[in-house]
């Protein structure tokens, strides 16, 4: 499907890839992780042909069609169900055309061909991967301008599922789901007919949905068999290897050094001694696979503990406008030490609760009490976009440090892993790792109480990850994080929180339970509408059956009814013609009304002959 035969590509004379080789089959899922800045966007680009290499090729199988998720997201006035349904231009191209079309080949062409891709279903299958991805029935008919920049990345990712492409190109979809979503996507690319390549740093994502794992690393790519668990193995056991064939190597070097310093003097062992030489200098080092140092992640905890509870709710109603409460019923306090991860599904108010506890929020009903010497630090995607794009790295720090010295303010930077290079980089040049760090830097400044993160995870790579949870498991103030990144909140939190049904209850389970649990919810919606489908068909058949049986039951009644009328008017003249005055008084007149009854009689049997084939036509059609 995909072929990548010795790429080499460089930014401003800074190599990024060198003879660089990775073949995609047809079918396969492949995950592709790395450091973050080593060029796997880049790579994307490369693929979609908006840069071109310096060396080496990128092909993709004749005819198969590319799909990606643009950075510039709709936003226009179509409904969220247009908004997917025209991204299968194939199927907006014949249905236009179908409405012009004049030939009547042509026009047969065309609904052959709808009918092959699906067009007829196509608003139900659209509809349903909106549904997964977390749009109910009401938000799908909303045009694309009603939602944020986050919603609408979501939409962009719909409209690329629906259209099928051959190869589908994810650059770390799971960044805008919450665990729902990502429970949907992960059975959804694992059961997509086509090829799929994921840069993804979600551990659990691609333990469940990827079938193989790309590495880029030394600006190489390696493939490797299996989920992320199975690849981590691979790489050990490959350092394990690397590293005793380098001490082996090292032992041969140091042996025969020793021969030639003991020996280069003595004739008689000269020519030994210049052979080592030669064997030495033909000892190339052996490639170890250790990467670099991973840039700290450093959370100063607080001077001093605060008593308990530092926040607490007492039957606290939350919304935003008066008599629509989001969330009510609220109990729920934080000590200093506790470690809280918030589940739930997109808009049922994880983000609201997090503004009530930071205070960005006043209760509707109830009270909230927080420790009057609590401080605070809040990380979340909207608090990255907001930092200043044009001021460096060490410029957002001097705003906090104004009398500091530069040593003191670039020594704040690299504990954070932002060095002298990244520290004068513009913000807006900073890659989204990048920008967390910074943002890490600039909440936790002061030494928060409380560190409030939503979704702290998303634009960090899988060493990064690893970092962050080690820095908040060595921070000695409370946490309180929204996350679908299962292996952080395993790793970090003791207590789970759920927003569900308008209120945040405790949830005694474990994350593979609650997984499960939306699981269940999934497969029960399913099943609900399966059935509802199937009550909808039977009641479209029973229609469909009625109409087919109307005109049938109608013609038996109105021959019944002509049946009728023709044995009374036998009857009158029976009447008439009973005393039989009237062949005595009047012979003429009585024979006209004999011949009136005989007529009759011929038209009552042929109305019962149609009568009965009438009966045998309805009684068929009812009992196929």
């Amino acid at each position: 499907m995909l072929h990548i035969n010795d790429l080499t590509y460089r930014i401003e004379g800074r190599p990024l890839f060198e003879q660089a080789t990775l073949a995609i089959s047809q079918g396969m899922k492949m995950g592709f992780v790395g450091r973050n800045g080593t060029g796997k966007s880049t790579l994307f680009r490369l693929i979609k042909d908006e840069i071109s290499p310096d060396d080496g090729s990128i092909s993709l199988r004749k005819g198969a069609r590319l799909g990606v998720v643009d950075q510039e997201v709709p936003s226009g006035p179509q409904s969220l169900l247009e908004t997917v349904l025209a991204a299968d231009k194939e199927r907006s191209d014949l249905l236009d055309e179908a409405d012009k079309a004049k030939d009547p080949d042509r026009i047969a062409a065309i609904h052959t061909r709808l009918s092959d891709i699906e067009a007829y279903s196509a608003e139900s299958r659209a509809a349903t991967i909106l549904s997964g991805l977390g749009f109910s029935a009401e938000d799908q008919q909303r045009p694309c301008s009603d939602f944020s920049g986050g919603w609408r990345m979501r939409v962009a990712l719909a409209a690329m599922l629906f259209a099928k492409p051959d190869l589908l190109l994810l650059d770390e979809p799971t960044n805008y789901l919450d665990v729902e979503g990502a429970v949907w996507l992960e059975a959804h690319i694992k059961t997509y007919p086509g090829t799929a390549f994921i840069i993804s740093h979600d551990r659990d994502f691609l333990n469940r949905a990827v079938t193989h794992i790309a590495h880029l690393r030394s600006r190489k790519l390696f493939a490797y068999s299996g989920g992320y668990d199975s690849f981590q193995k691979q790489m050990r056991e490959q350092q394990r290897l690397s590293m005793a064939l380098r001490d082996k190597q090292e032992d041969e070097r140091r042996k025969l050094e020793a021969f030639v310093t003991r020996f280069k003097a003595k004739a008689s062992k000269a020519k030994q001694a210049q052979s080592r030489v030669k064997r030495l200098e033909k000892l190339k080092p052996i490639a170890t696979i250790i990467d670099d140092p991973i840039p700290p992640i450093d959370l100063p905890s607080p001077e001093r503990s605060l008593s308990p509870p530092i926040v607490r709710f007492d039957d606290v109603t939350l919304c935003y406008d008066e008599g629509v409460p989001i969330l009510k019923g609220l109990n729920q306090r934080i000590d200093p030490d506790d470690r809280i991860g918030l589940l739930g599904k997109n808009g049922e108010g994880k983000s609201t609760f997090a503004k009530a506890v930071m205070g960005l929020l006043a209760p509707q009903d109830g009270f909230i009490k927080r420790h009057k010497k609590m401080t605070i630090g809040y990380f979340a995607q909207h608090e990255i976009d907001a930092l200043n794009n044009a001021k460096s790295a060490y410029e957002h720090v001097v705003d906090l440090m104004p009398d500091a010295t530069e040593a003191q303010r670039r020594a704040r930077l690299a504990r954070f892993g932002l060095g002298v290079a990244k520290a004068e980089t513009k913000a807006g040049n900073l890659s989204g790792g990048e920008k967390a760090r910074l943002l890490f830097s600039l909440i936790s400044f002061h030494a928060p109480h409380l560190l409030v993160l939503d979704e702290p995870a998303n634009h960090l790579d899988m060493d990064s990850r690893a970092e962050l949870i080690n820095a908040l498991n060595t921070y000695e103030g409370a946490v309180l994080v929204i996350s679908h990144d299962r292996n952080l909140l395993e790793s970090v939190v003791d207590r789970l929180w759920l927003v569900d049904k308008g209120t945040v209850t405790n949830f005694e389970g474990s994350l593979e339970d609650y997984r499960q649990l939306q699981i269940e919810k999934s497969k029960s919606s399913k099943d609900a509408k399966k059935t509802d489908s199937v009550k909808v068909a039977a009641r479209k058949a029973s229609a469909k059956t009625r109409e087919t049986l109307a005109p049938l039951k109608k013609r038996c009644l109105d021959i019944e009814n002509e049946l009728e009328i023709a044995r009374g008017k036998i009857a009158k003249i029976d009447l008439k013609l009973g005393d039989g005055t009237i062949f005595t008084s009047d012979p003429r007149k009585a024979q006209i009304i004999l011949d009136m009854r005989r007529e009759l009689e011929e038209t009552l049997v042929k109305l019962e002959e149609e009568w009965l084939t009438a009966l045998e036509n309805y009684e068929a059609a009812s009992n196929p």
